[in-house]
This record gives structure tokens, C-alpha cells and sequence, in this order.
């Protein structure tokens, strides 16, 4: 992982995921959150206007770190590379990815959920990863167990994390940050309540230092 990429999550563990169809909303959605506080933004590739949005946001705002998730094929990896890309996320692991990345040097951080995942993720060279879907998985007593084997890997557990148990996730020593759809709630990008956004943010961020 780059040092600023791990800087920036020392200082605030928390990686809100944006997935607007509008680029302009993204734009809007992304300032809002680094007003808040977070600068490290995770861009989901989950409609065909993704892409964009995530070049938009690279190209008209400043001091953030804008990664694409949801991708799916080696493909797709090197195409937001070409748009910018500065890590990626998969909601699970593919081998091909895991090495393009790596030969790369771009982050990356696939989705594991079992100890099987992790231990081939580990055997590939990665030492840190996506714990997707968190509460599905296992959540925090999952996450001890993996921890307490896998010594040298670090997590980043997305799915199910909220306000309500970002606290507990992060008190895990083996937790690199979290990711979380909760920071851009739907109703308030479309209503164009970015302030709401930026108060989200501000509150993980008071959580993450608490």
C-alpha cells in the first residue's frame, strides 16, 4: 500500500463508497465527504455511468485518494487504472487481478470472507483485504478468529458497518479501516442535501479518533 494511501487511513480509518449514476452528484458527493473529513473515496463500478463519475471526481476536485470498487475482471482493473484509479476493491478474490495489482504496485484489496480466502490471498503477497460481507461473515468475533492466524494481514471490513458498530470494528488492532455505504445515503444525494453527507462523515471521523 503507497504511504500516502496509509497515512491518510492512519488519520481517518474510514472509506465511504460512492455509486452515482450522475457524475455532477458525484463531484458534489465527493467534496462533501472530504469536508467532512474523508479523502480517501472508494468509487463502486456498479452501472455503466461508474467510470465516469469516478474520472469526474479526479478531475475536479482536490486532495482525495479515489479508488474504483466492484471490480469484477482483470479487464476492468486495468481500464480504471488507465481512468486513474489509485487502488482498487473486489468483492472477492481473482487471482489475475490480485497479480496485476501487485506487479503494478497498485493497492488492492480483494473481498475474503473465509480463512481459505484469506490464506490464499496471503499466499499470493497481499497483506491487506476487503472482509465482505462483514456481518454477514462473521463480523467481529470473525474477524478476531482471522486475526488471532493471520498475524501479518490487515482487514477492511465493508458490508453491514454503520455508525452503530464502527467503534467495535475499529477497535480490532488488525483493522486497517472501513468501508460503508451508510456515509452517502441515497435520499440525501438526490435531494442534494450534501450537508447531511458532510455530517456523516464528520461523525465517523469523531468515532474513528474516539
Amino acid at each position: 500500500m503507497t504511504s500516502d494511501l496509509s497515512s491518510r487511513l492512519s488519520a481517518a480509518p474510514v472509506v465511504p463508497l460512492i455509486g452515482e449514476n450522475d457524475a455532477a452528484l458525484a463531484v458534489k458527493t465527493a467534496n462533501a465527504l472530504n469536508a467532512g473529513g474523508l479523502s480517501v473515496i472508494e468509487v463502486v463500478m456498479r452501472s455503466d455511468a461508474a467510470q465516469a463519475g469516478m474520472e469526474a471526481i479526479i478531475a475536479e476536485t482536490e486532495g482525495l485518494i479515489v479508488g474504483a470498487g466492484t471490480v469484477l475482471t482483470l479487464d476492468q482493473a486495468k481500464s480504471v487504472r488507465a481512468s486513474g484509479a489509485e487502488f482498487i476493491v473486489s468483492p472477492g478474490l481473482v487471482d489475475e487481478i490480485a497479480v496485476y495489482c501487485l506487479d503494478e504496485g497498485i493497492p488492492f484489496f480483494p473481498g475474503t470472507m473465509t480463512a481459505g480466502e484469506v490464506q490464499r490471498a496471503y499466499a499470493l503477497g497481499l497483506r491487506d483485504v476487503k472482509f465482505f460481507p462483514a456481518s454477514l461473515a462473521g463480523g467481529v468475533p470473525m474477524l478476531k478468529a482471522l486475526g488471532s492466524v493471520f498475524r501479518e494481514m490487515r482487514f477492511m471490513p465493508t458490508g453491514g458497518v454503520s455508525a452503530s458498530n464502527l467503534a467495535e470494528f475499529l477497535a480490532l488492532d488488525h483493522v486497517l479501516a472501513c468501508g460503508g455505504s451508510w456515509l452517502t445515503p441515497r435520499d440525501a444525494v438526490e435531494s442534494g442535501d450534501f450537508a447531511r453527507v458532510t455530517q456523516l462523515a464528520s461523525e465517523a471521523v469523531a468515532i474513528a479518533k474516539g
